[in-house]
């Protein structure tokens, strides 16, 4: 029986022969001695791996991709010309040609990123699909949710897939724009085209081309702030 010594020398050598053959066909890794590569991963010629970079288990990746430091990929299938910028985790994912992901973006199991799709920082998705050129750019989580071709999803919006017993999904259709900081209460569906207010907290299905908008009236008050500055003033000058 080996050592633990032992073993570890000896992955660390599988995972060398793992990058050597993977160059040797003409993929591009600077400094290998610092990327874990499993010995299933399978990477196309002309791919770009930066230091620091992860690629675990049966992970597929096209060619012509760029991902860079820091990185996590496991048992994903990665299509050509992926751009995967620092420190993303995806997990058990599709994505699609050219789409983009990151930084600090999170793939959980059962995502499918569609060709020229961008998930960008901040951004979490969770058995969810966009499709082709569909956008979430900032700060959002999708959970159990269908994005269509070309929607825009705002910074800040959410999915609320869970009712506190059951996992429902969000539809959302072609061409559509989710404003920032929107919450989509699901199960829920916005037809294509369609336009929510940013700001908004969506229960009920939005038809085609429509606009919707849930949030309270703004309420101004004027001169409320100097009022209140010189109050605070007479109170700490105290009484003469």
């Amino acid at each position: 029986m080996k050592t633990i010594p032992e073993l570890v020398a000896e992955d660390a050598r599988l995972k060398k022969d793992a990058a050597e053959r993977l160059m040797a066909a003409g993929v591009i890794i600077y400094r290998p001695e610092t990327c874990v590569i499993d010995t299933q991963v399978e990477v196309s010629a002309g791919t770009v791996i930066e230091p620091f970079v992860q690629l675990l288990g049966k992970t597929r990746v096209g060619a012509g991709c760029l991902i860079r430091s820091y990185t996590v990929v496991e048992n994903c299938i990665l299509g050509d010309k992926v751009l995967v910028r620092q420190s993303c985790i995806l997990t058990e994912s599709t994505v699609m040609d050219g789409a983009k992901i990151g930084p600090f973006a999170h793939l959980r199991p059962e995502s499918e990123i569609g060709e020229d799709a961008h998930v960008g920082n901040f951004v979490e998705t969770k058995k969810t699909k966009l499709g082709k050129g569909a956008k979430a750019n900032h700060l959002t989580y999708l959970g159990d949710a269908d994005v269509g071709a070309g929607s825009n999803i705002g910074a800040g919006v959410i999915t609320c897939n869970y009712d506190g017993v059951n996992k429902h999904r969000t539809r959302i259709g072609e061409r559509s724009f989710v404003g920032s900081d929107s919450t989509l209460v699901a199960p829920v569906e916005v037809g294509d085209g369609a336009y929510i207010g940013a700001g908004s907290c969506i229960t009920k299905n939005v038809p085609a081309g429509a606009l919707a908008v849930g949030r309270s009236h703004q309420v101004t008050k004027e001169g409320w702030a100097e009022s209140r500055r010189a109050r605070k003033a007479k109170k700490a000058d105290g009484p003469t």
